[in-house]
């Protein structure tokens, strides 16, 4: 009997996975493709999907199989046990809300994203506001269909980092950001960290795509499963195991922007290449959380990427698609540039001392604006004093203040803590990593990164939420996730020297 339910229920949440994928796919051509002119029509496009995949993934059908297969109990396996009670999970969240949100919801995400791109465009935040105004009232609509105990912004950080809470992060980002401050301010004691002059030149666009092509493929990243495309923010997206797609942006005056962009959703990429085939099409081929799926576009991003091992071996790579500019470097030079500590407006470009910060001031307008005590209209005034406070930098436009992230256009109010969680699990992970290889870093300089990419499959990807991603850190390390690792990481490569840093 347990058999055929299971069999309906994998059935059935095949159904809204196909649907959800669909949405996927309309959603990356609208970032990546589509004209202008048809946003509208994609709104409504996405509305009906999603009404359809919430009646899919809610139906009568759906909760009776849950409910016969939940009380079968110890008659299932692991694997059954993790996929009926994460599928239950889903449904439960899903039933919380009305169809008719869920469609609104969708199309005005459209909406949003759109005005966004052109309020960024213009660097004017007014054309977004109404829009953000919408958002906002939603996702506060959206949280008490939820229910939560404490605060609205528990229930929405729910959706991205289950477990974790408010009064959680609060506890965290007060221990981390007072740390980070200080050794910001030690760096900038010991003198300016100038802009090299050989960076200030003209690196063509072709030539910074073939870089971040010859390094993903290194990474691991299967093109005959994926793709990379350009996009006004860098993301990922898959519409199965077999079909994860990156996108990136690039930097005439920057060959490190497009790279890094590249290596952090390659590192995305690589955990969503990573489930086991047979999970396809279940609610198994997800990360728990995105701290933990942020934890791997981290780790190759910043652990890896930012390393000096990685440009004894990437120098010459850049050396190959630009021979003029880069003629004369060497490993040294491209590493004390690319780990150059000074705050900057923008998180993405942000260097590993100052990210943190731009998360947590992030999460404080969040909370603020979903608890009801920042009106929208007011946005960019914190926004700007909060730039101030934390970064010591004065915003000279929206573009390059509140208008720079995409998250709040798509409604995911919740979603930055999980950047800073992704920094304090990856470098917990990294010193296990570096434990169980000893030779790493001699890889790493002859870009060999099979035997990363195989540790990471063993002990995060494969696992996908068959466990929690406090487990997955506990399994892996031995330790609760804190931010130990992550502070000792900082201050051994700024604060002092080590090798791989």
């Amino acid at each position: 009997m347990p058999e055929a339910k299971l069999r309906d229920l994998r059935a059935r949440f095949g159904e809204y996975a196909d649907v959800k994928a669909a949405i996927a796919l309309l959603s990356w051509d609208q970032e990546v493709y589509m004209p202008p002119k048809g946003a509208a029509a994609r709104g409504q496009q996405l509305a009906t999907l999603s009404g359809l995949a919430h009646r899919l993934l809610t139906s009568g059908e759906m909760g009776a199989l849950l409910k016969d297969l939940g009380e079968a109990g110890d008659g299932l396996g692991p694997d059954d046990r993790a996929l009926v009670f994460e599928t239950l999970h889903d449904y439960t969240r899903a039933t919380q809300l009305p169809e008719a949100f869920v469609r609104r919801f969708a199309e005005e995400q459209s909406k949003a994203y759109e005005a966004w791109v052109r309020a960024r465009r213009a660097s004017d935040f007014a054309m977004f506001r109404p829009h953000l105004e919408t958002m906002v009232d939603l996702l506060r609509r959206k949280a008490d269909y939820h229910g939560y105990e404490q605060t609205p912004y528990d229930a929405l950080l729910a959706d991205y980092e289950r477990g974790m809470t408010t009064a959680r992060l609060r506890e965290i980002f007060g221990e981390l950001a007072p740390k980070q401050r200080d050794l910001v301010a030690r760096i900038a004691a010991s003198g300016p960290q100038r802009e090299p002059a050989w960076l200030d030149q003209e690196w063509p666009e072709p030539a910074q795509e073939a870089l971040t092509v010859d390094v993903l493929r290194a990474m691991g990243y299967d093109f005959e499963a994926g793709r990379q495309d350009k996009s006004a923010h860098p993301f990922t997206t898959n519409f199965g195991i077999r079909d994860v797609r990156i996108t990136t942006r690039f930097n005439p005056r920057d060959p490190f922007s497009a790279l890094m962009g590249s290596m952090h959703e390659g590192g995305h990429a690589l955990y969503e290449q990573g489930f086991p085939p047979e999970d396809e099409r279940s609610v198994l081929a997800e990360a728990p959380s995105l701290g933990i799926h942020e934890s791997q576009s981290r780790l190759w991003e910043n652990l890896i990427g930012r390393s000096l091992p990685f440009w004894r071996w990437c120098t010459p790579l850049l050396q190959r698609h630009f021979p003029d500019q880069a003629r004369a470097l060497n490993p040294e030079a491209a590493y004390r540039a690319l780990n150059r500590v000074a705050p900057s407006l923008i998180r993405v470009e942000a260097d590993e001392c100052t990210y943190n910060l731009h998360v947590i001031l992030r999460f404080e307008i969040e909370v603020a604006l979903i608890e009801g005590e920042l009106a929208v209209a007011d946005l960019p005034d914190v926004w700007n004093g909060k730039i101030k406070d934390y970064l010591g930098l004065d915003v000279p436009d929206d573009a390059r203040g509140c208008l720079q992230d995409i998250h709040w256009s798509h409604g995911a109010m919740g979603y930055f803590p999980t950047y800073a969680l992704g920094n304090l699990y990856a470098a917990q992970l990294f010193e296990e990593i570096v434990e169980d290889i000893p030779a790493l870093w001699t890889q790493v300089e002859h870009g060999d990164f099979a035997p990363l990419l195989a540790w990471l499959r063993e002990h995060v990807h494969r696992h996908g939420r068959r466990k929690k991603a406090v487990e997955i850190v506990r399994d892996a390390t031995g330790r609760e996730p804190d931010a130990q690792a992550f502070l000792r990481y900082l201050e051994c490569k700024f604060g002092g020297n080590r090798e791989g840093s």
